[in-house]
């Protein structure tokens, strides 16, 4: 669907560039249909001997070459970067944006452009396992909400919502949701090394179990308490650590933190 598009990367940081990486690894479409906007020279080269697209340090030319643009600048900087694109985007361009807390509304009125895509994918999506939840104003047409899709599914799974809301909710859980099982793992990590086992030996272990534990919870389809519940023997190691983590808080916490990641989503599209 998108081998006749050109596509155009504003601000390709982390994100940006996974998704350039996956376009092109699945070879949804040529290197010299993408074209990179950075400020940074340094990075403009980078990109260009890693994959070969075009690069330019006007915003405003890749905005108006492209089909597809993908935003994919910081929070903060998107009051800077959208004014001076005002207008350049013509009928029939579709807007993606990667940007958290950014409202379409607030995109759609600074651009003057009504077709726009907000999503919010996650750090998997740097190796094609991400997590990415979107959704599309209401004037985007069923052909765009297809070059959405496969844009978007470069970069692991994608699913659309109906109602934009919940993409703060999913930035709380699924976008923000890396850091939650890295902090665990660390913790993890760390026990084993306290307890005496070597760090490499700590983290093969961790890394496994946590991996294998999501792809058996995948394919069981059981409810994640009925899992639990299937390990944890009556007066057993299991029995014995979750007793710990409940008197801890650990649900309430996970649950505080969620809720401001949430808020703070929230927070970010007022601010812009």
């Amino acid at each position: 669907m998108l081998k006749d598009l050109r596509i155009s990367v504003i601000g390709p940081g982390a994100m940006g560039e996974a998704m350039i990486g996956g376009l092109l690894r699945q070879e949804l479409v040529a290197p010299d249909h993408v074209l990179v906007s950075h400020p940074r020279e340094e990075r403009r080269r980078e990109l260009q001997a890693r994959y070969g697209v075009g690069v330019s340090a006007d915003n405003g030319e890749a905005a108006h070459w492209g089909r597809v643009i993908i935003l994919a600048v910081k929070p903060q900087m998107l009051k800077r970067i959208l004014p001076p694109l005002r207008g350049t985007l013509r009928e029939g361009d579709l807007a993606i944006s990667v940007v958290a807390g950014a409202t379409i509304g607030g995109i759609a009125a600074a651009l003057d452009h009504p077709t726009i895509v907000r999503s919010m994918p996650n750090t998997p999506a740097q190796i094609g396992e991400g997590m990415t939840v979107w959704a599309a104003a209401p004037e985007v047409s069923e052909q765009q909400r297809g070059w959405a899709r496969t844009v978007l599914g470069a970069l692991g799974r994608e699913l659309e919502v109906d109602n934009e809301h919940y993409l703060d909710m999913a930035t709380a859980l699924s976008g923000t949701g890396p850091a939650y099982f890295f902090l665990m793992m660390e913790a993890m990590v760390d026990a084993g090394v306290h307890m005496g086992l070597p760090r490499r030996v700590a983290e093969e272990l961790v890394q496994q179990t946590m991996l294998g534990s999501v792809r058996f919870a995948q394919q069981s389809g059981a409810h994640p308490a009925q899992l639990r519940n299937a390990v944890t023997s009556p007066g057993g190691t299991s029995a014995a650590a979750i007793s710990e983590l409940e008197r801890g808080g650990m649900r309430t916490v996970l649950s505080d933190a969620v809720w401001a990641a949430y808020r703070r989503s929230v927070e970010l599209g007022k601010q812009g």
